[in-house]
């Protein structure tokens, strides 16, 4: 991993100044061949209200993203990874650089109103107990018409698939108040660092996908909140630096929520969760055995769910361990955290 410091105007000049005067929050970006869209980003961040650092962590992009950070923004902390680790990865990287007792997490993809870093802090400093505040995600749909959510965070279903709260809804009517979440969208959201390394940090393994979902679970497990702030807005080009309808999306969906649910959730929900979708593959492999339509969905392809069940069990015994560790540190029971936000109603 390199790691270059480079001295600025508008971010702090050095690694010196950075430790005599630290700020508050550290934004970090995750970059992954973004060279059209990286300048929308850290120039949102650039015209925020309040003053903080930023950490720009690229995946190894070959498209040209290193220039445009050399070029335009040559007072931004940058972290180049030797090869593409993923949001999981990249934070991960990023979290052994930040001082600072908040880390805030912006898609390179998305566009901070003004005011977005000063209000979820505010909400985050009213309370303690607060772990981590998310955003109002607007989604960026190219099409005319009233605006609509990407989410103001994350719920989970009874079988404990993360889905985004508000998908779909209109933007300015909906979710007006400041309100209680399961979790944060690791799009947009500010955590309290400290609390989140406590609670093991970010899983780097997870690559892409359901590392919100597991940190959320995490900080709960440790007694804090997630709260959702209407306020603090952020404009996102949904997967336009990842494709939804790709078997690598659908992998890591699957894989990371089974292995999500063995770290945190009770350990007969998760075994319940993981026979189900064996059971749910096997299923599958005899309807197409005996010449039955199987659905098109890319998620029922027999070769990936094989494949996640494959990674799920060379994994295990990490993840175990991970677990065990994840149980020492907790302060409220997974049973708990489970029966108050699987399955429930989103803003129950």
């Amino acid at each position: 991993m390199l790691v270059r410091v480079s001295s600025g105007s508008r971010y702090a000049d050095s690694k010196e100044e950075h430790k005599v005067n630290p700020a508050t929050v550290t934004v970090v970006v995750v970059t992954f061949r973004a060279k059209a869209m990286i300048a929308d980003c850290l120039d949102s961040l650039a015209a925020q209200d309040l003053p903080h650092e930023l950490l720009v962590v690229d995946n190894a992009s070959s498209d040209g993203t290193a220039d445009v950070l050399r070029s335009k923004y040559p007072g931004v902390r940058v972290i180049t990874l030797a090869e593409n680790r993923g949001f999981a990865g990249g934070l991960s990287a990023a979290l052994a650089h930040i001082e600072s007792p908040y880390v805030a997490l912006l898609n390179d993809d998305a566009v901070a109103e003004p005011g977005w870093l000063s209000q979820l802090l505010a909400v985050c400093e009213s309370d303690e107990r607060i772990g981590a505040a998310t955003s109002k995600m607007i989604l960026e749909t190219g099409f005319p018409g009233e605006e609509v959510l990407n989410n103001i965070g994350v719920a989970l279903t009874r079988h404990g698939y993360g889905f985004d709260v508000g998908l779909g809804l209109p933007a300015s009517s909906a979710y007006t108040e400041v309100t209680e979440v399961f979790g944060f969208s690791g799009g947009a959201a500010l955590i309290r660092t400290e609390s989140l390394r406590a609670a093991g940090g970010c899983p780097e393994h997870f690559f892409l996908y359901y590392e919100d979902v597991d940190m959320s679970w995490r900080l709960r497990l440790s007694g804090f909140a997630v709260m959702s702030v209407p306020g603090a807005i952020a404009h996102h080009r949904h997967s336009a630096t990842s494709d939804q309808n790709s078997e690598i999306f659908h992998r890591h969906n699957e894989r990371n929520r089974l292995l999500t649910l063995i770290r945190c959730a009770p350990a007969g929900f998760a075994a319940s969760e993981v026979l189900r979708f064996g059971l749910t593959t096997i299923s599958l492999a005899v309807t197409k055995v005996i010449r039955r339509p199987v659905p098109p969905a890319l998620n029922f392809r027999i070769r990936l769910r094989v494949g996640v069940l494959a990674e799920v069990a060379r994994l295990l015994p990490s993840e175990c361990v991970a677990r065990r560790r994840i149980g020492r540190t907790a302060v409220v029971s997974r049973r708990s955290v489970t029966s108050a936000w699987v399955g429930a109603k989103p803003l129950d």
